[in-house]
């Protein structure tokens, strides 16, 4: 499965597929993705965003909110960022940098939160994916084995296991590999299409706005200010065509270190830098207070979409107005650890989170039954649990994703699962429905295991170093969700997590029976028929609908 958190946006990475061929770009117009799209209204703008500028000009004027703390599990955060300068949560009761556990908590200075991917002075910032962990942990029992029959009846599990990790671990090798020759040939063409229009502008860096200025009937020259015009479009007012060729380039060494890796240990770094066991639920005592890191645009952009300040006339807008957010550095650029995300749970809902932001996930979870505790213990505290569908355009009905909100019981001789219902799972939408596709195309969908859609195609946030960016992805879509439901808490602090999802999941634009294309196809079915509300997260119906409760 690919990873919810990415550098380079969904549609940048298909963007760069699709333009290596120099064929049209196959996306919305760019008027259709105005910064802020995710906060206008399905009536009076023509846009399926939340409406959130009509809630707070027609229900919230004159209204005193209540302070909401919103934990972000995720990658670092900017917490300096001009745009989210106080709205991060303060730990009032630790001393900073006197390097003692002041609150008794368990985590040292951790005053703006926790870093569980820390060691003494660094962090883990690549990390293998689970199933190579898991390969790895099988085939030093399985290797010299070339047969089932080999093996005892204890073993046979573990060993049928082993192969079918191994298979899929040499289909994504060679769907890596594949990725790479394709995207490595794209950064190429685009490298030359900007010495194209670097010398005919005189520029080292290319804007949208210099492009509008190149009047040519050069055919080279027309077809670079046009492919870098839809590029640069998808991208945003602030992007550079140089920023986006590094971002390829990124991901382009992303994929290499995959493939290099495929027969190293992938525990190494963990070991090296985190020196926990990571197998061990009882082993807390690591991580260290650096909530910022190497590793930080994801997390902040998430944090933006659901505080950036609002109307201080600078970059952009958040959902909630009375929002602290909680950073919870937890996901490495690759895939999180089972005891981390159980533990940064835990450690949000015992700091005072009212909402937690998971914009993560993965295909395998080896220790399920710790997150399904920490789940729980949400749930006995009375805090909600937002999380992202995932961006492989799939039914997770048929292929589930980790975390989950479906959790196993058992006892004596029995099983059973029950769900949790402290727990969103979003989908990510576009602003329209143009060419059927409201649900955007890389969302995963499910009628049983989605809960709602949200805005998640070409959202404007905040990113390190005071700047900003545009991105998709269910992970924009979740923070979305995510700043409604503190929103609405803001307003009606009685709400308990139960009762919230309720109100969000009963207020949200409904489309009836829109046709719209199945994510990742041209298939038309019903809009309703993707989740189980069946509609767009909606604040100012939901506002309304607290209202009468």
């Amino acid at each position: 499965m690919k990873k919810f958190k990415i550098s380079l946006s969904t549609l940048s990475v298909c963007l760069f597929v699709f333009l290596t061929s120099y064929q049209p770009v196959l996306a919305q117009e760019q008027s259709e993705y105005t910064e802020n799209w995710q906060l206008l209204d399905p009536q009076k703008d023509g846009i399926y965003g939340v409406s959130a500028i009509r809630a707070y000009h027609e229900l919230l004027k004159g209204k005193s909110p209540k302070k909401v703390i919103v934990a972000v599990i995720d990658s670092g955060v900017d917490t300096a960022h001009v745009d989210l300068k106080g709205e991060i949560w303060t730990n009032t009761d630790e001393i900073p940098g006197n390097n003692i556990d002041d609150d008794h908590n368990g985590y040292v200075d951790d005053v703006h939160g926790w870093n569980f991917l820390g060691g003494d002075d660094t962090s883990v910032v690549k990390a293998s994916s689970e199933l190579h962990r898991l390969y790895y942990k099988y085939n030093k029992r399985f290797a010299d084995i070339s047969s089932v029959d080999e093996v005892g009846k204890k073993d046979k599990a573990d060993y049928e296991k082993w192969q079918e990790l191994k298979e899929k671990r040499h289909e994504d090798s060679v769907e890596n590999a594949k990725k790479y020759n394709k995207i490595s040939s794209g950064i190429q063409r685009f490298r030359m299409l900007d010495k194209i229009l670097q010398a005919h502008l005189g520029k080292d860096s290319i804007r949208l706005a210099d492009l509008k200025n190149i009047d040519t009937n050069n055919d080279t020259l027309f077809a670079a200010k046009t492919i870098a015009s839809r590029v640069l479009k998808q991208q945003g007012p602030d992007a550079t065509l140089e920023g986006f060729i590094k971002e390829g380039q990124d991901y382009v060494d992303d994929l290499k270190s995959k493939l290099d890796s495929r027969n190293k240990n992938p525990n190494a770094a963990r070991l090296k830098i985190v020196g926990d066991d990571p197998n061990d639920i009882t082993d807390t005592d690591y991580g260290n207070n650096n909530v910022y890191g190497d590793f930080a645009m994801h997390a902040t952009h998430v944090s933006g979409i659901i505080s950036a300040v609002r109307n201080n006339h600078i970059g952009m807008n958040g959902i909630a107005n009375n929002v602290l957010i909680m950073p919870v550095r937890t996901v490495p650029n690759g895939d999180e650890r089972d005891k981390d995300v159980a533990l940064a749970i835990r450690y949000a809902v015992d700091n005072g989170a009212d909402i937690i932001n998971m914009s993560f996930g993965k295909s395998y979870s080896p220790h399920k039954h710790w997150v399904d505790e920490a789940v729980e213990y949400a749930a006995k505290h009375d805090v909600l649990l937002v999380h992202a569908a995932g961006n492989d355009g799939t039914n997770i009905d048929s292929f589930p994703s980790y975390p989950s909100p479906i959790i196993q019981k058992h006892f004596l001789f029995f099983d059973w699962e029950k769900k949790a219902k402290n727990y969103i799972t979003v989908g990510a939408s576009n602003p329209t429905n143009k060419e059927g596709n409201l649900p955007a195309p890389f969302s995963n969908y499910g009628k049983k295991t989605v809960d709602l859609f949200a805005p998640g195609v070409n959202i404007y946030s905040t990113v390190p170093e005071d700047e900003y960016k545009a991105l998709s992805g269910t992970s924009m879509a979740t923070p979305v969700v995510v700043g409604v439901a503190a929103l609405v808490l803001e307003y009606y602090p009685h709400l308990s997590a139960e009762k919230l999802k309720w109100v969000l999941m009963n207020s949200v634009t409904e489309l009836g029976d829109l046709l719209v294309n199945l994510p990742g196809t041209e298939e038309k079915v019903r809009f309703s028929s993707l989740s189980r509300s069946g509609g767009i997260v909606n604040v100012y119906k939901a506002l309304k609908l607290a209202g009468t409760l």
